[in-house]
């Protein structure tokens, strides 16, 4: 049975979708876009920081299921510009150190609010 997951240490879900839903089995993040949880939009920031504030939010929300960035299966990165992978990827690397998820990087024409990097992630509840 699919069940929603909402979270404080994520920007909170402002149209007709969640933050992430589960089935107790795997659990699907919304894309992450960077903006604070309190709302502020890092669309300024280079690709770098945008990178760890998605991926902050994506923590977040696992966390809130008791879960962590280990526990996740599959990573799709939406970027508006794949030169700047490089940069995103440095980024990334933080959080999968080690046993990294399986991932695909994607350049796409626009993102939620003007942003450089949109994240979401699909995790192993089990």
């Amino acid at each position: 049975m699919k069940r929603t997951i909402s979270t404080q240490d994520a920007p909170e879900a402002v149209g007709a979708y969640s933050q992430a839903t589960t089935n107790g089995d795997i659990l699907f993040t919304a894309g992450q876009i960077p903006m604070t949880p309190d709302g502020e939009l890092l669309d300024d920031e280079e690709i770098a920081v945008q990178t760890r504030q998605s991926l902050e939010n994506v923590k977040g929300i696992l966390e809130e299921e008791g879960l962590t960035m280990q526990d996740v299966l599959k990573v799709t990165v939406f970027m508006d510009d794949i030169e700047d992978f490089d940069e995103m990827n440095e980024s990334y690397q933080e959080y999968f150190q080690d046993n990294p998820p399986a991932r695909s990087a994607v350049e796409v024409a626009n993102l939620p609010k003007g942003v450089g990097v949109e994240i979401e992630a699909i995790a192993s509840t089990e």
